[in-house]
């Protein structure tokens, strides 16, 4: 059973990094089909293989024990899980003992309109939202199944319930590049933070526009130059993103460029995902399958050991390529069930 928090030894990996940030899939489920994520008819897992809100609670409060300061729940769309809310609650608690520092989401926005104020009360005070254009029919032919207007008002209760937000762009050249001034004018007007991220070869997803749709955050922040002020600054959220203040808006505007200069040297991250396989890498494919431990033994202790023999193997950085003369090589999973 579990001991005490805050006892054990933290986690660290070979390269001497402490992890301490937790990514977790409640599903793979969502309600939007976006190009760059899913295939439009994608074969989703069967509810078995998906691990519990029991299950997830118990995993990620071993984490916890292990020294995990930060969690994000991802999916899919986390919030279309159904009785999300009760794990969001059940993890609060270790807000509430210190044990946590941050309890957070990435979500599209589509269920905001009625879980935002319920995020709140379970202890979320930040949150990430994608969303890679402001123009409807753009949004409609990103997301297949979105609807943008669904979105806005989602964030607006977001901002109601005083959550605070950041959006989250994929840079996608042909698609969004004409827009990315309007999005970082846009994110000062509501107050909110904005990140732009290189689109990643992450699973099949039917048609590869990948290569045509990469565009270079080095290109992007060029481009932003040209309009805004952008200032360097050292602040840091746990995760990827390298950021700027635009000094004009001054809000914060990030990269997260796993391709152009990838972000593994203070890598402090491992990803779970809804049937508790253990990523250590966003980008490699080795993994350790958390779910059998889980299920065969009451034991915490027996699967805070198999969390420390995986943290033994994570690797020093990935290897995200996008080549025009060799195609895209990859993960061969979708991001959808590794966790955004």
């Amino acid at each position: 059973m579990a001991a005490p928090l805050g006892r054990e030894a933290p986690l660290i990996d070979p390269f001497q990094r402490r992890i301490s940030y937790l990514r977790i899939s409640v599903t793979d489920r969502c309600d939007f089909r976006c190009v760059y994520c899913m295939s439009e008819d994608m074969t989703f897992l069967p509810k078995q293989e998906v691990l519990s809100l029991e299950e997830l609670d118990r995993l990620c409060s071993s984490f916890v024990h292990l020294g995990v300061r930060k969690l994000r729940l991802t999916g899919g769309e986390p919030l279309v899980r159904r009785n999300i809310i009760w794990l969001f609650r059940q993890l609060g608690r270790h807000l509430k003992s210190g044990d946590l520092d941050e309890l957070t989401v990435t979500t599209n926005g589509s269920q905001l309109p009625k879980l935002a104020g319920d995020l709140y009360d379970a202890g979320v005070r930040r949150i990430n939202v994608s969303l890679d254009t402001l123009d409807p029919h753009k949004f409609a032919a990103i997301t297949r199944w979105g609807k943008l207007d669904k979105v806005m008002t989602g964030l607006a209760a977001a901002k109601e319930a005083g959550l605070k937000i950041k959006i989250n762009a994929v840079a996608l050249k042909g698609v969004n590049d004409d827009e990315v001034h309007r999005l970082v004018e846009w994110a000062g007007e509501e107050d909110f933070d904005l990140t732009f991220i290189e689109v990643m070869p992450m699973g099949d997803i039917g048609t590869e526009q990948r290569i045509d749709q990469y565009w270079p955050l080095t290109m992007v922040r060029s481009e932003l130059a040209k309009r805004w002020t952008l200032e360097e600054i050292d602040h840091r959220t746990g995760g990827p993103a390298r950021f700027w203040q635009v000094k004009e808006t001054g809000q914060r505007l990030g990269f997260i460029t796993p391709l152009t200069h990838n972000f593994c040297e203070a890598c402090n991250r491992v990803r779970l995902t809804c049937t508790g396989t253990l990523y250590m890498c966003l980008g490699q494919d080795d993994a350790a399958d958390l779910r059998s431990v889980l299920r065969a033994s009451d034991d915490d202790q027996v699967l805070q050991q198999a969390i420390r023999e995986a943290i033994t193997r994570k690797p020093k950085g990935h290897d995200f390529v996008i080549d025009r003369r060799r195609g895209i090589t990859g993960a061969s999973r979708h991001m959808s069930v590794t966790g955004g």
